[in-house]
């Protein structure tokens, strides 16, 4: 006959609220108004373990039941399990080690650390299991350093580490994400353990190496392993996609399916997204036919995995069938829903997903706001982001670490460094994202300095960095300013053991090539052990940015041989480094050529870049061509066709075109106000550029570097150096462009101390000078005839600074010592020059033959120029001059005579004038203007005021062979002349003349213009192609040196 059990022990059966608890330990049942218990109750409980154990056997309920053989592991309910406890205690009964270590778990179960720690310090006996399941307990928790410390602890020779605590151990390292030598030293211990045939030990180190980057030794670890499972396989490729190596993941699938091994829900997903980000739909096919026999097509993981990867591949509507067949939704499957629209810009779809999501589904995650904000970083779009920022704020998940780093990347994007910055230091907590998050909006906005600076702080609190944090540090350093840094980085790169990492790797050869370390970049790509198309890319883009097109055509062929599939990327790089007419010829046609054969014409990022090489190369004829085939024209096509008329010399078609731009209502962006202004810089004229200002002013892009320097510089250029200083940002917020635009202002402005001082300047707030900034330098020193400090800084550019020497800085320094008289100088200059002289060489020597008369040297230069082009009519017109200012009129009717056996036509000179938006241009003598009786009529009153002021005139200048009355009133026949006269006549008083020549200005009119600007105290702004001439009270900012 079976007895029935104490009533106490029916205490387990009923409501838990009516057991009261005092200590951790101290059952109490003093409160009879929450459950009294009768007056037999205290005799029962000293029953023996025996009696305990029998009644506990026979209990209605199966998990106390079950007690003896599977201790507390069943219970579900923390007060029945408490309530248990409390019997073991009352009854003085001492628990087994292996019933100990079952309430252990079962406290960790409930978050109850505390009591559970207790226990394992009091326990009389622990065997493996009893530390085993206190680590665990300590990973569960996320307390991973607690977890690892006791382990070092366990120091019973007696009990030997399983592979289930070595593997906990792994997991707590590879989470913490700071943890990487403790799990280098663990490693050690499974190696000398011998522990690695666990299959469960192997998986978790391949899930280590693959946390920290080091996905090549998981992958020897893998091949090492003799046994493997499905979770083993998924791991390594978890590893190679959490690095950013999609393809990889796909080669482990393949090799997967090879040896018969089936895939689970995680390794479909894992290969189903490298598939969405390699956008390989055939692939992405071939894994849904896998699926779909696996019978997994109904499981919701693998269903949200197609709909983000059909959403990838632009396919919307094949993820739209997806998501409508599944069998039910989750949160994810939404998300990825709003996802596949949010990635192909159907912005309002996304939008009506997410308002759906949010009426049927009814939750809304971090993730779903994350998702929102990723597609809101455009100015277009941000008013959206502000939006689903302030339900973010709403909802409580502002604070949440995934939101703040999206909003990070949002504001980024959009231009808003200010807004990322103040949410950065404002947020509660920030993980690695956050950090990479900031580094890359400062990466974006141009301030690598103080990308470094984050990467420097990330350095000193030691903490963990990846991939991510490496290529955006990489990127800030893609200047050859911070070159050093970059090495440095590099190094890390490598101590970290990051070097074979693909997008790190992608990111050095990069960086390399754009401080131009051409050796390096190439070293770099040479060493890499795999190769993508960007890393192609990279090295064939870098190659056309340092001018070297025979080296990027070379690459690109090795690239078709080894079989590479080229994208648009690619051959944008290459038609990138087609620059010059030569180039146009042997490379740039050829390359169109196959742009038609393989149909990349027809991408708007290829036409563009046709547009913009044929421009370079000098033929804007067909460079037009292209652009009116085109059908549809975008925003960058319009830009890119304004700019190449901007950069061929032809201003007023660029202009034209812009207006056109903004009449038809496309859309213009920072690299619309950045080509029309310089078109406004090249034409000099300071109305349509200060048009342009306002109204980049008015559409929010002033703020833009680019725009900001382009309206500096065509200030600069238009002689109105206040404005120029206005613009100009603080010294230490200075970009090197805005430091080279300062410098060439001055010196185009005459100001040449100051042009010095400012370079000074320069290099005491640390910006390191380039190749822009010594030709504007150099340039300062040769107008200003400082010929001493301009062979000085040309030494120390190479020597110090190590900038090479490029053919604008040996045409500055020719020029230098041409017009100070060193023609012998300047010509040993030319023989030991480091590159071969070209045209533009040739041409400075000789100008500097005619001020000087050296008619020998000047026919030398003569003849290396029309080498270059025997049309070449500046050559003879130059060499004529200089024939007639010796006295030499034979040479210079031979000179003639040549002219017109080649058919050689001499560029008309040629002045302009804008007065109340209407421009009057002036031929030499022209008599065809409506206002020439006027103009003649005030030249004559002129001429008059400035002969009793003293001024004599300068026959050298009239190059005919005439009598001196002749040669006089030839002078007064420049076009110059009559274009002042014209502005005296018209202009209202006290307005600033600007007129413009197409040729330099004769030294008797620069003399004339002196004059008046004394006598009736008129400013005269005159520009030449190759001067700047700002008069005043009969001074010139040239200083008389040109």
């Amino acid at each position: 006959m079976i007895k029935s059990p104490p009533k106490y022990l029916k205490i387990l059966t009923r409501i838990p609220s009516s057991i009261k608890f005092g200590s951790l330990f101290d059952f109490s049942t003093t409160s009879p108004s929450i459950f009294p218990l009768p007056n037999h109750f205290q005799p029962c409980i000293q029953q023996t373990a025996d009696q305990i154990i029998h009644h506990l056997s026979h209990h209605p309920k199966p998990e106390i039941s079950i007690f003896f053989h599977k201790g507390f592991s069943e219970i579900t309910d923390e007060t029945v399990g408490r309530a248990l406890h409390a019997v073991w205690l009352k009854g003085s009964t001492h628990l087994a080690t292996f019933h100990m270590n079952t309430l252990i778990n079962m406290y960790s179960k409930f978050g109850k650390f505390e009591p559970a720690r207790y226990l394992f310090d009091t326990m009389p006996e622990r065997n493996g299991a009893s530390w085993n399941t206190m680590m665990s307990l300590y990973v569960r928790a996320g307390s991973y350093p607690d977890a690892v410390k006791l382990f070092r602890d366990m120091g019973d020779p007696g009990i030997e580490p399983s592979g289930y605590m070595v593997a906990s151990l792994m997991t707590a390292c590879s989470r913490s994400n700071d943890m990487m030598y403790e799990g280098f030293q663990i490693h050690g211990f499974i190696l000398k353990a011998g522990l690695l045939w666990d299959v469960f030990v192997g998986t978790a180190l391949l899930q280590f190496y693959g946390v920290y980057g080091f996905c090549s030794s998981a992958k020897s670890i893998f091949d090492e392993m003799p046994v493997r499972n499905v979770v083993t396989w998924t791991s390594l490729m978890v590893g190679y996609s959490d690095n950013g190596d999609p393809v990889e993941v796909l080669n482990v699938y393949k090799q997967m399916r090879h040896e018969g091994v089936g895939c689970s829900q995680n390794a479909f997903t894992t290969v189903i997204g490298s598939c969405a980000l390699l956008e390989d739909e055939s692939v992405g096919h071939q894994v849904l036919a896998h699926v779909i026999k696996s019978g997994y097509e109904t499981n919701v993981s693998v269903a949200n995995s197609l709909v983000s990867m059909f959403g990838s591949l632009s396919t919307v509507k094949d993820a739209c069938y997806v998501f409508e067949h599944m069998v039910e939704h989750d949160t994810i499957s939404w998300n990825s829903m709003v996802s596949a629209y949010a990635h192909n810009a159907l912005w309002e779809e996304s939008l009506r997903c997410f308002c759906l999501m949010r009426l049927v589904h009814g939750e809304i995650d971090s993730i779903t706001l994350s998702i929102m904000l990723s597609v809101c970083g455009t100015s277009n779009t941000l008013k959206w982001g502000t939006g689903i920022h302030g339900l973010a704020v709403k909802l409580g998940l502002d604070s949440d670490v995934w939101v703040s780093n999206t909003l990070l990347t949002m504001y980024s994007e959009a231009g808003r460094l200010e807004d990322a910055k103040e949410l950065f230091e404002g947020m509660p907590a920030r993980d690695l994202i956050s950090w990479n998050s900031i580094m890359a909006g400062y990466v974006l906005d141009g301030k690598c300095l103080d990308a470094l600076k984050v990467l420097d702080n990330l350095l000193k609190m030691r903490s963990t960095m990846n991939y991510v944090t490496f290529a955006s540090s990489l990127a800030a350093c893609s200047n050859p300013e911070f070159l050093a840094e970059g090495k440095v980085i590099h190094t890390l790169v490598i101590m970290a053991g990051l070097h074979d990492n693909l997008i790190v790797g992608n990111a050095l050869v990069t960086m390399y090539g754009k401080c131009g370390e051409m050796g390096e970049a190439k070293q770099v790509f040479q060493k890499m052990p795999k190769k993508d198309l960007v890393t192609w890319n990279a090295l064939i883009g870098a190659y056309a940015e340092n001018e070297d097109p025979d080296e990027a055509m070379k690459l690109f062929k090795l690239m078709r041989v080894e079989r590479t599939p080229a994208n648009y990327i690619t051959v944008v790089n290459v038609l990138g480094a087609c620059l010059a007419p030569n180039a146009l010829l042997i490379h740039g046609m050829p390359i169109h050529a196959h742009t038609v054969s393989t149909g990349f014409e027809s991408d708007d990022y290829v036409k563009n870049s046709l547009i913009t090489m044929y421009a370079k190369c000098g033929d804007l004829n067909s460079c037009s061509y292209v652009f009116s085939r085109l059908l549809d024209k975008n925003p960058v096509t319009w830009n890119a066709m304004v700019a190449a008329n901007a950069h061929h010399g032809d201003g007023e078609e660029a202009l034209k075109l812009f207006l056109e731009m903004h009449r038809a209502g496309i859309g213009l962006d920072q690299f619309s106000f950045s080509a029309a202004q310089t078109a406004s810089a090249n034409l000099a004229i300071l109305d349509e550029g200060q048009q342009l200002h306002c109204l980049a002013t008015k559409l929010g892009f002033d703020s833009s570097q680019y725009v900001t320097n382009a309206i500096m510089d065509m200030y600069g250029k238009c002689g109105e150096m206040d404005d120029v200083q206005k613009m100009l940002p603080e010294p230490k917020m200075r970009s090197r462009l805005s430091w080279n635009i300062l410098i060439s202002a001055f010196a185009r402005f005459g100001c040449f101390d100051k042009a010095r001082e400012t370079f000074h300047d320069m290099l005491k707030l640390g910006s390191k000078p380039d190749h822009v900034t010594f030709v504007s330098l150099l340039s300062a020193c040769s107008h200003g005839g400082l010929v001493d400090e301009g062979l000085a800084y040309f030494n120390s550019m190479t020597k110090e600074f190590g900038v090479p020497a490029g053919i604008e800085h040996c045409v500055c320094i020719i020029d230098l010592l041409g017009r100070s008289g060193k023609l012998s100088e300047a010509k040993n200059f030319i023989e030991e020059m480091p590159i071969p002289p070209n045209d533009f060489v040739w041409r400075s020597l000789l100008a500097s033959c005619r001020i000087h008369g050296n008619l020998e040297l000047g026919r030398k230069a003569t003849e290396h120029l029309l080498q270059f082009n025997p049309s070449d009519d500046s050559a003879y017109v130059l060499y004529s001059n200089v024939c007639a200012k010796s006295g030499n009129w034979d040479y210079v009717e031979n000179v003639r005579g040549q002219m017109q056996l080649r058919h050689v036509k001499k560029q008309p000179a040629c002045s302009w004038i804008k007065l109340k938006n209407v421009v009057s241009s002036f031929g030499i003598g022209d008599r065809s203007h409506p206002r020439t009786r006027q103009i003649y009529t005030k030249l004559g009153e002129l001429r008059k005021m400035i002969t009793e002021a003293g001024y004599v005139p300068d026959t050298t200048f009239s190059l005919h062979d005439t009598d001196e009355e002749q040669k006089e009133h030839n002078l007064w026949n420049h076009s110059e002349r009559l274009a002042l006269a014209y502005g005296l006549i018209n202009a209202k008083e006290g307005l600033k003349l600007r007129i413009f020549m197409n040729l330099r200005v004769c030294g008797d009119c620069h003399s004339v213009f002196k004059f008046i600007s004394e006598i009736i105290q008129q400013e005269i702004i005159l520009r030449d192609p190759y001067r700047f001439h700002h008069f005043s009270s009969g001074k010139c900012s040239c200083g008389d040196y040109w």
